[in-house]
């Protein structure tokens, strides 16, 4: 009887086996079929990819950039063909200088202002002792009473006429001789007051006729000068304007309108326009200028500039973008910019062209109209780095 079952049971063990065997090899074949059918998980596209490998942004608040001295910029379109390069010079505009001189001849006997100092409209600079002031006064004065009797003699010239006790030929007369005194007395006040006299007659107030400082100062006290001498100059430094020489070339590209940006040379730059371009070449230079608004309170006159033109017509169509070659930084191996945004800074790739004057064109990444870092954006790029290191 064992010798009998244990064949069989032998029998039964491998049967158990191979079946087992059997089940293991479909379960990995059905597995391998699975993961062979099964949908493959989605590949991240070029832009997540450019997403994922682009620096992080930068949080910095506008205090933050005004300390680090990072200097921003609204950029157009515009080639390097569109952009003209030329020194300017601050200037006063007609309307912001103002040059005062001696109404009369006579001694200077008092000086209020200084070079440098500032000076409000209407008030003096200084006093000028003279004879012919006191003459003007006292012409006002002998006017002024001309008329005053005048007046009188009209109104009772008029009651006796309503009364009929003179004559209408006799009133007439009164009343155009009160006009003519009338008249005499309005010229002798307007000479006094062009001619500054002061309130004692005895001598000229020169007077400001503008805000601003005293940029030239000649009067010297105790001098006598001459009528119409030159005693001091006034500039408002909220009304000048940038002149700027180019070429007879160029002038036939500039129209008025067109935008200007202005090197102050202490890192900051202006914007502006052109007002207006000169329709002849100057005879010694050659060249035109172009006058360009903007505003420059902190710019004194006399102060040299760099500005650039930007033409919006006649060569200026590009649609490439142009921008200082240091708001171009290399970060992991690209060239990016640094776009503003409300937090603080967005890098972004950018694919460059050329170069030339200190400026290069982006031929793709960056729309136009977007505000980037250009001076010491470097500094963004130094940010970028160690927040990379410290991860």
């Amino acid at each position: 009887m064992r010798n009998e079952t244990f064949p069989k049971k032998t029998t039964n063990t491998k049967l158990y086996g191979g079946v087992a065997a059997a089940v293991l090899i479909a379960a990995l074949a059905g597995f391998g079929i699975a993961k062979l059918t099964s949908p493959s998980a989605p590949k991240p596209t070029a832009e997540a990819q450019v997403e994922e490998a682009a620096p992080k942004n930068l949080t910095l608040n506008t205090e933050a950039i005004q300390q680090a001295g990072i200097q921003l910029e609204t950029i157009q379109a515009g080639g390097l063909s569109s952009e003209i390069l030329a020194q300017g010079s601050v200037v006063s505009s007609p309307s912001g200088q103002a040059v005062m001189t001696a109404r009369t001849g006579g001694t200077v006997m008092q000086i209020l202002k200084r070079l440098g100092d500032p000076v409000r409209a209407g008030e003096t600079l200084a006093l000028v002792s003279s004879n012919d002031a006191a003459q003007i006064a006292a012409d006002r004065r002998a006017a002024t009473a001309k008329a005053t009797l005048a007046q009188q003699t009209l109104t009772r010239e008029k009651s006796l006429f309503d009364q009929g006790i003179t004559p209408r030929a006799e009133y007439e007369q009164a009343m155009a001789e009160a006009e003519a005194a009338r008249a005499e007395s309005a010229r002798a006040s307007v000479a006094a007051s062009n001619a500054g006299i002061t309130s004692d007659g005895r001598g000229t107030a020169v007077i400001s006729p503008i805000n601003g400082r005293v940029t030239a100062a000649t009067a010297s006290l105790g001098a006598f000068v001459q009528p119409e001498t030159e005693l001091f100059r006034v500039s408002d430094p909220a009304k000048t304007q940038i002149e700027a020489a180019i070429s007879a070339t160029d002038a036939s590209r500039v129209t008025p309108g067109d935008r200007v940006s202005i090197d102050a040379g202490d890192g900051r730059v202006i914007e502006g326009t052109v007002r207006s371009v000169t329709p002849a070449l100057d005879v010694q230079t050659r060249t035109a200028t172009a006058v360009i608004d903007a505003p420059m309170a902190q710019l004194v006159p006399g102060r040299s500039v760099r500005v650039r033109l930007f033409v919006s017509g006649n060569g200026g169509n590009s649609s490439a973008i142009v921008v200082p070659e240091e708001a171009v930084q290399s970060v992991e191996g690209r060239d990016v910019v640094f776009i503003r945004t409300k937090d603080g800074f967005r890098p972004q790739p950018v694919i460059t062209g050329q170069r030339s004057g200190g400026r290069i064109e982006i031929a793709s990444g960056l729309p136009s109209g977007s505000t980037i870092a250009t001076k010491n954006a470097f500094l963004l790029k130094a940010e970028i780095s160690k927040s990379a290191e410290e991860e």
